[in-house]
């Protein structure tokens, strides 16, 4: 069959889109490791911004979050970096770096661990626990979801004398809150937590409020309470029901690292928080939701839950109002 100009022209640019295509997200989701993986959906530029720890990446060079780029949340950029945190600063880990668009800008919370120990004792009397290490969700703004981002405060949002982690931003009637981790490391049985934040989210205002436990995860045993962890928070509303959901991580005797689903019986951050379900157990967790570009709801999260192992998986989610259901998982290879 002998092709006409017109068709030999299309073929031509589909080639050449293919070639641009590879040239700019060379990458698979299973090339790169990645713990905490966090997805920004932005629609005006139709691009996929996937942030992770430099840590994630042996010879990253420097420390501080990089993001990957994609355009079908399966063909990636090359990282680049958004936050490179100074040098002489001692900073253990970078942890769970998120974005957030507020208010004309963009928001990155993350983690950091000071290689300073916060005066105390272990918790469980035992000489082989943790070090109580400086730790807190710092913010940063930038004009841009691909950075430079830029410090809003010298110290964490999070109390100081506090060991906390894994910070997300919710907004509620206008009103703007961090939803964070109190670790299980200074508690044995680690809480969930919230806290005001000020309009232009530079400061809080007040003290931080509890929400639940990590021994109320459904399948904890509440008589043990020791190594009861709290992580990975992230809020959703259901816009069927309005009902207000948190997915969250932990370790259960079971389940082992895994993702649990709770909701709020009042419909707000105050709760109180009904444990609902495991969501995911399958030695993953660290997730957030969030919608594609074609409207579709998505959880992401690292699997196996192994140091050295961890790369991103990805769920299709149904949202049926009443709760939330994993339905099947995106293939990411092809």
């Amino acid at each position: 069959m002998k092709l006409t100009p017109f068709a030999i022209l299309y073929i031509a640019i589909l080639l050449i889109n293919s070639i641009s295509v590879a040239a700019d997200y060379p990458l698979k989701a299973r090339d790169f490791r990645i713990r905490d993986p966090y997805i920004y959906a932005d629609k005006e530029t139709e691009t996929y911004y996937l942030y992770a720890q430099s840590a994630n990446r042996e010879g990253s060079g420097f420390k501080g979050v990089e993001v990957y780029k994609s355009k079908d949340l399966k063909n990636w950029s090359h990282p680049k970096p958004v936050l490179v945190l100074k040098e002489g600063v001692v900073i253990e880990h970078v942890w769970a770096p998120e974005v957030h668009a507020y208010q004309g800008k963009y928001y990155l919370f993350v983690t950091l661990t000071y290689d300073v120990v916060i005066p105390g004792y272990s918790p469980a009397n035992d000489p082989r626990w943790p070090d109580l290490k400086k730790r807190g969700t710092h913010i940063f703004v930038a004009d841009s979801p691909a950075g430079p981002f830029e410090r809003l405060k010298e110290d964490s949002h999070t109390p100081p004398h506090w060991m906390a982690l894994d910070g997300t931003l919710w907004v509620e009637d206008g009103t703007p809150y961090m939803i964070f981790c109190h670790e299980w490391i200074q508690l044995t049985d680690g809480t969930m937590d919230y806290v005001e934040l000020t309009p232009d989210l530079s400061n809080t205002v007040g003290n931080p409020i509890w929400m639940f436990n990590g021994s109320d995860a459904p399948g904890a045993s509440p008589a043990a309470k020791t190594r009861k962890i709290t992580d990975g928070c992230f809020i959703y509303r259901s816009p069927k029901s309005e009902r207000l959901f948190m997915i969250w991580s932990t370790i259960l005797p079971e389940s082992g690292y895994c993702v649990v689903l709770t909701w709020s019986e009042s419909g707000t951050i105050k709760g109180p928080w009904k444990q609902q379900e495991i969501l995911y157990a399958e030695n993953g967790g660290h997730g957030m939701l969030f919608e594609t570009l074609e409207g579709e709801l998505m959880l992401p999260l690292h699997q196996p839950n192994i140091r050295g192992q961890e790369r991103l998986d990805l769920f299709r989610i149904e949202d049926t109002g009443d709760r939330l259901k994993l339905v099947e998982e995106v293939d990411l290879a092809n």
